[in-house]
This record gives C-alpha cells, structure tokens and sequence, in this order.
C-alpha cells in the first residue's frame, strides 16, 4: 500500500502539470473563417462516479485553501482535461452542502462537506449532479435546500433531489451540441434517513414504473437522449448484483414506438469499478467507482485500495438518419482513474502511466473488471 502510494505520489507533478496545458485548450472556440461553421454531428458525454466527501476531503480542500476556506480545484485538476473538453460532463454527489460542511447536531452517519465544493464542479467542467444517494437525506428538507441552492448558484444544474414538488416534476433538460439530453437520477434508498414528511418528491427513489414514465415524459419534453443515474448496487463488490442486473434489462427493454426510451444507464454507490455492458442495445455501467473518497476497509479492517479507483465513462452519440429514431452511440470510452488519498488528488492513470508511473497493474486491474461482462466485443475501449 506504502509503495503505491508513492508510485502515485510521484506521478502527481507531471501529471497535474500536463492537466494544466490542457486546460488551456479545453473547450476552446471554433476558428473564425468568414464560413459559417456546419452543424455540430453529434455530442460527447462524460460521467464520473461518487463524490463522497467525508471530512478528510473536506480537510484536504482548506489545506489546499491555505487554511482560509476550502478549494476542491486542485483535487479535481487531474479529471478537468477529460470533464471540461466534453460536449456534456455528468458528476455523482454524494453527500450534502452546508455553509462550513457543519453537520446537523446529533446526526446519525452523515456526510457533509462546504459549499465551495459546488464552484469547483463547475470550474472543472460539469455541467449537472446527480444528487439522489443515500446520503441526500442526512439533514432532512434543509439539506436537500442548500446542496440544491449552492449547485444553483454555482451554475451547475441537478437531478435526483428536489426542493419543491414543481420541481421533483420537472424534466432536467441540458444542451449537449444539437442535442437535447435529458438527466434523469434516483437512488436504492436513503440509508435508513425518513422522506420529510409531506415531501414525497423530495428524492427520487427506484422504481422500475416510474422511471420509464420520467423517462417518457422527458421525450415528450423534447429529449433526444434521456440519460439515467441509478445510485445502487453492493458496496465493495466488483460485479453487479441481481438488483442491477435486472435492473438494466428491464429498463433497457422499455420502448415506446419502437424506440427505446432510455439511451444510457449509468451506476454509482459501488465504491469500486464495476462492469460495462450493452444490454438490449442500450449502454450501461453497472458502477463507475467513487471519484473521490476517504478509504475502505474490508471484512479483515485491512484498507481495500479499489475503493480508490474509478472510471470515467465516455460515450460519443450521433443523431439519426430519419427523424424519430434514436441518436445512437458510436464510440464508447472508459478512462481508468486513481484517488489518491494521501495527497487527495485525481490521477488519471493513462497520464500518470504515460509520464513513467509504475501504475500499470492497477490499470489493469480496472480494465479487466470493466470488461469483464464482454464489452469489448461491443467495441468499448479503453480511452486516452
């Protein structure tokens, strides 16, 4: 464990210094030529796994702040040339915002962190949160009012929770190119925390008839593609559970019309990387693993290092031939990622291994998960 945490130690410098000349690129305008330019063909989307911050990252972030606030920005660096150069960017957040990360008193397991979390989402290059986890509920109605109210002010949109019963109804609309995608996000449960009484909008939970209805009713706002976060699955384990497994082949089965009316799945809550697969046609990742976290610890108390690993998930749509029918999905992408803990930083391990890392074996390690419900015959590759 001491070794690998060197061996990311190491790479950090020249990893974060490559991030920062691609920073400078990322999302750059187009060239002028007098021509006017021709309609985008389609759009890349990213996602991220879970955004757990416990008090230690909190603790990173006002080291990082020189002790005066919090800045979550250098954490973040290592993810922002793949998040920011990406038509859309999806982030998981689990946990809730309060000014100073301050807990409710007498709160049962909870997580809190500062509300400079949500600038630093966005300056990274997120354009929306799933905010439905078992964690959205650990300071009730208030809770789910400053989480929600700091994404707002930060200009990042959200999905999952909700403030008002108007706006548990509403469709989560984000441009991506010429395309309309819409975001949709719901969670197993609240980790035992009660939905706030006469507030049964207030996070989204799983059911299998409600979220195809959510899904259809986003296509009749107008969504080209409905983008699906589902916070669930077995902590700590590499493959999917029965839950998800049926899960994705029953919404990957709804259709309306032919087509189908979710176009990608994407799962949090596993802590660790969990399989791609396509099923019934539609893309899903059963877990993408925690972006950032504190540590885990197995049955044996010994520190489990796959909790610091993730991926992020690439998927390049394009629109159809003919009206009505679905954009379609032409390239699929993972990027195997490294949280480094003890300097609470984001390692993109392709770089870090490109820069010299001895990195290579938990590269793979990932890898072999990711494609180890056959994936790659389905052309999903390993990302740059």
């Amino acid at each position: 464990m001491i070794a690998r945490r060197r061996q990311l130690a190491l790479a950090l410098t020249a990893v974060l210094a490559a991030a920062a000349a691609c920073q400078a690129h990322a999302r750059e305008p187009a060239a002028r030529s007098g021509a006017p330019a021709p309609p985008a063909p389609g759009f890349t989307l990213v996602a991220t796994g879970d955004i757990l911050p416990v008090s230690a990252i909190s603790d990173r972030a006002r080291f990082d702040a020189g002790g005066s606030g919090y800045d979550f920005r250098p954490m973040l660096a290592g993810a922002r040339p793949a998040v920011s150069r990406a038509d859309l960017a999806l982030c998981q957040l689990d946990g809730v915002l309060t000014p100073g990360g301050a807990a409710a008193a007498g709160a049962g397991p909870t997580v809190f962190a500062p509300t400079e979390l949500a600038p630093a989402l966005a300056a990274t290059g997120y354009d929306s949160c799933s905010t439905a986890s078992g964690h959205t509920l650990d300071n009730g109605a208030a809770g789910v009012q400053s989480t929600l109210d700091a994404l707002d002010g930060a200009g990042v949109r959200h999905t999952g929770a909700a403030r008002t019963e108007s706006e548990g109804g509403a469709v989560t609309l984000l441009r991506a190119g010429a395309a309309k995608v819409a975001h949709l996000a719901y969670a197993a449960d609240t980790d035992g925390y009660p939905l706030p009484q006469g507030e049964p909008w207030a996070v989204g939970l799983i059911d299998e008839a409600r979220i195809i209805a959510d899904a259809r009713d986003a296509r009749r706002a107008g969504a080209d593609v409905v983008v699906v976060s589902l916070h669930c699955g077995t902590a700590g384990q590499d493959a999917p559970d029965q839950e998800q497994l049926a899960l994705a082949r029953d919404l990957t089965a709804a259709r309306t019309g032919g087509r189908p009316d979710i176009d990608l799945i994407l799962g949090t809550r596993t802590r660790v990387p969990q399989p791609y697969e396509k099923v019934n046609g539609t893309w899903v990742v059963y877990g993408l693993g925690d972006e950032i976290a504190g540590e885990l610890y197995d049955s044996q108390g010994e520190d489990d290092p796959r909790a610091d690993q993730s991926t992020l998930a690439r998927f390049t749509f394009r629109p159809p031939a003919r009206p009505g029918e679905r954009w379609r999905v032409t390239r699929a992408e993972f990027l195997p990622q490294v949280f480094d803990v003890d300097a609470g930083r984001v390692v993109d391990l392709g770089s870090a291994i490109a820069q010299g890392a001895d990195l290579t074996s938990v590269r793979d390690r990932i890898r072999d998960v990711v494609l180890s419900r056959g994936a790659g015959k389905d052309g999903l590759v390993m990302g740059r």
